[in-house]
């Protein structure tokens, strides 16, 4: 089942306009989460926000934004003054400028959305800036209001809908060079591509989600079903899996000992000589 929009606004290229909405593409729902309780009496423990002078706990309607200016000195500021800040961006995302995907570095990307057609009326329009920037491998760059900050944003076609990235700021990104640029230029032994590529070659599988799986929240899962079970009893931990020992690695005399081995080693797990 799809999940409810993030946000709703517009698509803008120019004159052409069409209302869409905006969902997250990744989730962290299916995480198995902990509530903190009070082992006496099993009921949940609540936080909440107290004066740090007088100790009392603060009503919601008493919270207030506040930017330090001093110590113990502060500019409070109301709903409606940061409502006042919002910009356009706020509820459309205006394309402006489009560049080719293969300059923006991956690390420049935060969090991924799926952006499409809010309505049917919309999806010619939407359709035709998506095809448009696809027949030239362009991303459109944007920006847009999330969380009261306003974040530079690139629109990249996928399918037949659009995945609209979160740009990381500008001071958020450390240049490669500065842990890259130390390192020794060394080029490797002319014999030793040729048995990588041969080990790279012989555990090549196609990409599958459960190669990114979580064991522990596996483990969690086992851990809970067994103590609904035995309500009361304390349930054994997961069997940690025994270290496979069968093969030690020794002193290693060279890379080339190394590759020859773990060649050997998987052909005499998969039963070949």
């Amino acid at each position: 089942m799809a999940n409810r929009p993030y946000w709703k606004g517009y698509l803008k290229l120019s004159l052409v306009t069409c209302s869409v909405e905006m969902t997250p593409a990744t989730s962290d729902s299916e995480k198995i989460r902990f509530h903190t309780l009070n082992r006496d009496t099993g009921n949940r423990v609540l936080s909440r926000y107290v004066d740090s002078v007088t100790g009392k706990a603060v009503r919601d309607s008493d919270e207030v934004k506040g930017y330090q200016r001093g110590e113990d000195d502060y500019v409070m500021l109301e709903d409606e003054d940061l409502e006042n800040v919002a910009l356009e961006s706020t509820r459309t995302i205006d394309i402006a400028t489009f560049t080719p995907r293969g300059e923006i570095d991956w690390i420049w990307l935060d969090t991924p959305y799926y952006l499409s057609p809010n309505d049917a009326i919309s999806q010619e329009a939407f359709g035709v800036i998506r095809a448009a920037m696809e027949s030239q491998g362009m991303v459109g760059i944007s920006r847009l209001v999330l969380g009261r900050r306003e974040r530079a944003v690139m629109l990249e076609p996928r399918g037949k809908g659009i995945v609209l990235w979160t740009l990381r700021y500008g001071d958020e990104v450390r240049e490669a060079r500065d842990y890259f640029d130390g390192l020794a230029d060394i080029a490797p032994e002319k014999e030793t591509l040729p048995l990588i590529r041969k080990l790279i070659a012989k555990q090549t599988r196609p990409w599958d989600a459960k190669m990114v799986s979580d064991p522990v929240q596996d483990n969690l899962r086992d851990i809970i079903k067994s103590k609904k079970a035995r309500r009361g009893k304390t349930s054994a931990k997961p069997k940690t899996p025994e270290p496979d020992t069968s093969e030690k690695p020794g002193n290693v005399i060279s890379i080339m000992d190394a590759l020859r081995k773990s060649i050997d080693a998987d052909n005499r797990r998969s039963g070949r000589k």
